[in-house]
């Protein structure tokens, strides 16, 4: 009887498994959703000069309370050409360097014009409002950690301190394949007894937003030889093959046999999760496979639990999951206590999370309405209205 492990279980097995990918240098333009695979130092001081914060007026804070003469103009990108003396200020721009002897700036908004070419602070006081020389970050700085995985606004920081080329992980190809006689195509009508293959299109588009590269080999049909093809195929192609269907105890489900004939040593068969019992994880020489169930909530679901953090630990990032911790705005139930189970869930305008109406793992219409999941642990049969519970966003 094959053994039925926790999800934490499967977990630890399959990213202790992940092999680290090869590296490699690309342009800054195509960095994200990319791992970076060493630190990134900068090369310069951040502010690189004491910079006014504002529009308005440099002076010598002692000076504040006198009728103070403008002495020049500085705007941003420019240089001031001289030092401010005592009653002198200069006229400067957001961005602008600060003149030498000036240590703060007042508002455009609180100076009053008292001649052609003087003016009157009109306040009762002032904020420096100078960002100062390094103070955000200074030469040799560590900004950005190997490991990290590149998003938007680290791609404003690799720009900002000349990182052009940043050192990353090869993105993880990814095999896809489904099976089943039941398939076909989203472009055909299925005809009586058979449903669109939505599982490796959904598989492609999970593997492509977290930066993985995914390739398409098609529907095997519920033979060992159409099975195997395929398999072998993707193999010989790809780091990790996502095998949907065929992984159940039923007469067809063939994809287990088919795995550990092409040399695959099955670590785990079984996981107590709801939905995705049946999943897979299988490594070999050539690479490794989850075998994930043919529902596409549970492919869905096991994807973000196991196979999205999987592939990101191949890349060098300790993926942590986004969540929210809420109220649930009315209670959960559950029949077994044997597995953990995962709800479709949407965040309220109270600041509360709201089950989704969902049939089970074959109701792919659930998840484009939610906002997250959350889970009822496994010997848990009811969360009550009330209970705080983390949502896993998605």
């Amino acid at each position: 009887m094959v053994k039925m492990i926790s999800r934490e279980e499967a977990y630890k097995i399959a990213l202790s498994a992940a092999v680290r990918l090869p590296t490699q240098r690309v342009s800054i333009q195509d960095a994200l959703g990319r791992v970076l695979a060493e630190d990134v130092v900068s090369d310069i001081d951040m502010p690189p000069f004491d910079k006014s914060a504002m529009d308005g007026y440099a002076i010598r804070r002692e000076d504040l309370f006198n009728e103070l003469r403008v002495c020049e103009v500085v705007p941003a990108g420019h240089a001031p050409t001289r030092p401010v003396g005592p009653g002198e200020c200069a006229k400067i721009m957001t961005g602008a360097m600060v003149p030498d002897g000036a240590d703060c700036v007042v508002m455009k908004e609180h100076v009053e014009l008292t001649g052609e070419n003087t003016i009157h602070f009109a306040g009762k006081d002032t904020a420096t409002n100078i960002c100062y020389k390094a103070e955000d970050t200074a030469v040799g700085d560590v900004v950005l950690r190997s490991g990290e995985w590149l998003r938007p606004q680290h791609i404003a920081l690799l720009a900002s301190v000349g990182c052009t080329t940043p050192l990353v992980s090869h993105r993880p190809r990814v095999g896809i394949i489904a099976t089943g006689d039941e398939l076909v195509e989203p472009a055909e009508k299925p005809a009586i007894s058979q449903i669109r293959n939505s599982n490796s299109y959904q598989l492609q588009a999970q593997v492509a937003a977290m930066g993985g590269l995914p390739y398409y080999y098609g529907i095997a049909r519920d033979t060992a030889s159409d099975i195997d093809a395929l398999l072998r195929d993707a193999i010989g192609t790809t780091d990790v093959v996502l095998v949907s269907g065929g992984v159940s105890v039923g007469d067809y489900d063939l994809v287990p046999t088919i795995l550990k004939r092409c040399g695959f040593e099955l670590l785990f068969e079984s996981v107590a999760i709801k939905p995705g019992k049946p999943t897979h994880f299988g490594v070999s020489d050539a690479g490794f496979c989850f075998g994930l169930p043919g529902n596409p909530v549970s492919t869905f679901v096991i994807f973000e639990l196991l196979v999205k953090p999987f592939l990101l630990k191949m890349q060098g990032h300790d993926y942590t999951p986004q969540n929210v911790i809420m109220p649930l705005d009315e209670p959960i139930e559950k029949r077994r206590t044997r597995r953990e189970a995962w709800y479709p869930v949407v965040l309220t305008a109270t600041g509360s999370v709201r089950p989704i109406e969902y049939h089970g793992s074959a109701h792919a219409r659930a998840l484009p309405q939610a906002d997250g999941i959350i889970c009822i642990p496994a010997s848990v049969t009811k969360l009550e209205k009330g209970t705080m519970v983390h949502v896993r966003q998605i």
